[in-house]
């Protein structure tokens, strides 16, 4: 073997190595609350991020999930009970999402559409999943887009800053003031948001077609509208979203998921996700989003 080789070798099984440490590093946030007993300061839901430590990640294992509405009304698409989904950290042996495609909120090209990718798993492929190429998250996505690692917020005047520490994904919720009369369409939309009593209600348009609205492929038209509730729960300990997704154009009806995160100690770290080259190792599932003409 030559020193250049060698010199691959050693820098391929460096960079394994590294992958499995940040893996596992990731698994201890999601295990490890840190040290709730030094967060001095009480959260309300108008104040979520009292000092640099307080921070919020999915309460359980399938957090990149979301969970269905309790009073048994039309929720989210979820993996069949008998190929449930299993996440990597559990002890058992990990699965890829498959599509639970008899929901009844799917019109038929978005059910079409789902059993075609659930078919390219069922045949050995791996799914695409935005936050594993770099892609924003949109909404509701946003919710759902990280397992083990927390999201966090930022307050100014007229805005709350929300930052899920996965890919550094940025989200703005612009407080107190109407929809734009044209909000256009962009991955996260246009994102207004008010306070209820005890929960923070987000509303969001102008979003375009290039996300997804979970993990499982479940696509949407540029007409889609979310209203998310956030609330404490627990005595503070637990944050919940519910989220309404309304899209004639994908959905038969209006449905309801619910995310739930809990209270960790732990300051924003950076964790980028950066784009490289196009070959994905000469498998392209998903090519990176490529600009055929400079912007400036």
């Amino acid at each position: 073997m030559s020193n250049y080789s060698r010199g691959l070798l050693m820098a391929g099984l460096s960079c394994a190595a590294c992958a499995i440490l940040s893996t596992a590093s990731a698994q201890n946030n999601f295990l490890n609350d840190g040290n709730i007993a030094a967060l001095a300061k009480n959260v309300s839901i108008r104040d979520l991020a009292p000092d640099t430590q307080t921070s919020w990640v999915p309460d359980r294992p399938t957090g990149d999930d979301f969970l269905p509405p309790s009073d048994g009304s039309a929720g989210p698409v979820m993996s069949p009970k008998d190929r449930p989904y299993v996440p990597n950290g559990n002890g058992r042996q990990p699965t890829y999402r498959i599509a639970d495609t008899s929901n009844p909120i799917l019109l038929p090209w978005v059910k079409a559409q789902m059993e075609k990718a659930n078919a390219e798993v069922r045949a050995g492929k791996v799914p695409f999943i935005g936050r594993e190429r770099c892609w924003p998250a949109g909404v509701p996505g946003f919710t759902v887009y990280t397992r083990v690692q927390p999201i966090h917020f930022y307050y100014g005047k007229r805005e709350i800053t929300v930052i899920n520490e996965l890919n550094t994904q940025v989200r703005h919720i612009y407080m107190d003031v109407p929809h734009s009369q044209n909000p256009g369409h962009s991955w996260y939309g246009e994102s207004v948001g008010h306070y209820e009593g005890d929960e923070l209600v987000v509303d969001t348009i102008g979003l375009n077609d290039k996300t997804f609205v979970d993990n499982y492929r479940t696509p949407h038209t540029d007409k889609i509208h979310v209203v998310e509730r956030w609330k404490l729960i627990e005595g503070g300990n637990i944050l919940q979203a519910t989220v309404r997704v309304e899209d004639p154009g994908a959905f038969t009806r209006p449905w309801t998921g619910v995310q739930r995160w809990k209270r960790i100690a732990r300051p924003l770290e950076e964790y980028l996700c950066e784009e490289s080259n196009v070959g994905f190792y000469n498998y392209d599932v998903a090519p990176i989003p490529t600009a055929l003409k400079p912007d400036f």
